[in-house]
């Protein structure tokens, strides 16, 4: 086993090794943002389009923020599920969920009302009004929400780790647990490493995938103008 930090960060055993416990890691999050966004964004968009439940997403936001963390990771993990890569991601979706449905009801909720009622001047049905107008118009939003979600799973699925589970947890957990300083260095900052990865290729990805930055700036009003029905 390695003795010292560096050899720790670049620790490559194929059972328990960096890559290894990345992959897992990384395993846990998608899971966990799935579920979430699963969940959250057709909840979100419906009730950001219909403009009602506002009361109803916010609340649902609240109650998740206010669930104990390791308690929930532990009660999944007692469950009949049990430790696996499904139960840790619906625990960790918990999570998730707060960011993704406050987005995007929210993002929904603030789409200009000039552009709307342009594009339903113009003939547009429900169906490309939200398709043409609001979902673009909303992204910027949603995909803030997304992000967020995603940096708080990744830091989250640490706790994986405390139940029996892998991911970069383990090297905290058994660094800690062993008073090895040097696994628990390199865990915090391999967490620390993979979570700015992650937002600076989640921030390109959503700016190359924002409809309405690629329109290099127009008016809400053009943008509706521009789709037609």
């Amino acid at each position: 086993m390695p003795t010292d930090l560096w050899g720790w960060l670049t620790y490559d055993d194929p059972a328990d090794g960096v890559v290894a416990r990345l992959v897992e890691h990384l395993q846990y999050t998608a899971g966990g943002v799935f579920f979430a966004c699963l969940v959250g964004l057709p909840l979100g968009l419906l009730l950001g389009h219909l403009g009602r439940g506002g009361t109803l997403a916010i609340n649902i936001s609240n109650t998740g923020r206010a669930i104990p963390t390791l308690g929930v990771v532990v009660l999944f993990a007692v469950s009949p599920l049990g430790t696996t890569l499904f139960s840790l991601s619906l625990a960790l979706a918990l999570f998730a969920l707060p960011p993704v449905l406050t987005n995007t009801y929210v993002g929904m909720r603030e789409v200009d009302r000039e552009a709307v009622e342009a594009a339903r001047g113009m003939g547009m049905s429900p169906g490309q009004l939200f398709r043409k107008v609001e979902l673009p118009l909303a992204f910027p939003l949603i995909a803030a929400g997304v992000r967020s979600a995603v940096l708080q799973v990744l830091a989250t699925a640490v706790l994986a780790a405390a139940v029996g589970g892998g991911g970069l947890g383990r090297f905290l957990i058994d660094g800690l647990g062993s008073q090895d300083y040097p696994q628990l260095q390199a865990g915090a900052l391999l967490v620390a490493g993979v979570a700015l990865v992650v937002e600076v290729t989640l921030a390109l990805v959503q700016r190359l995938l924002d409809p309405v930055g690629r329109a290099a700036g127009p008016s809400v009003t053009e943008i509706a103008a521009t789709e037609g029905p």
